[in-house]
């Protein structure tokens, strides 16, 4: 793994070494901003050593043109180049955190086909047995009827089925001492009622 940095400083050193004829002998893609300089400097010396013909002096701003775009190349290939080795550097973080993480659930104890891992910083992990939920459920649903028969109840009084200071036991009580003459009517009247109330009941239901 130490071999390739070792094998980039040499070549450094070879460059080095070669001056900057050097930069002119390399690949197009392993050009930096300071090989850009050195051939700049080797051209502007030859055109000079070709003396101050005008056609030497066009033609060196024709090469300093040219040279400014290998500069902007250059230095957005580098770019790239950077941050190619920053994703890979990355990933590779990545992956070792997913190696250790593997790691550390193969290490796990198997608790059997019975048992459930529970994560406790989960807001959605499961909080109630079944049978504790089974339970709430009967009591909702004995609550719920409850509640009905009390708004029956309400809704009878409200109806003027049953008047409001008189409950179920006064009302038996007041019926109780009806003459015998009005049994008849009276029959007729708790018949209606419970009609009423039996009806009403389905239609709430």
């Amino acid at each position: 793994m130490e071999e390739p940095p070792l094998r980039e400083e040499e070549e450094e050193e070879e460059e080095d070494e070669a001056g900057p004829e050097g930069a002119l002998g390399k690949s197009p893609l392993q050009l930096t901003a300071e090989d850009v300089y050195d051939i700049s400097y080797v051209m502007g010396r030859e055109l000079m050593a070709l003396g101050s013909d005008p056609r030497v002096t066009q033609l060196q701003f024709k090469i300093v043109r040219v040279l400014e775009m290998l500069e902007t190349l250059v230095n957005e290939g580098n770019l790239t180049v950077e941050e190619l080795r920053l994703e890979r550097d990355n990933l590779r973080k990545e992956l070792e955190g997913l190696r250790r993480e593997g790691s550390r659930s193969c290490t796990q104890v198997n608790l059997g086909p019975d048992k459930m891992v529970v994560d406790l910083t989960d807001p959605n992990r499961p909080r109630f047995t079944l049978q504790e939920l089974r339970d709430v459920l009967q009591e909702r649903n004995k609550l719920k009827s409850q509640l009905l028969v009390v708004q029956e109840e309400l809704q009878c009084y409200k109806s003027g089925l049953i008047p409001p200071r008189e409950g179920p036991g006064a009302r038996r009580e007041k019926e109780a001492f009806v003459p015998r003459g009005s049994n008849a009517n009276s029959n007729k009247e708790e018949k209606t009622i419970i009609r009423k109330l039996f009806f009403g009941f389905c239609t709430s239901n």
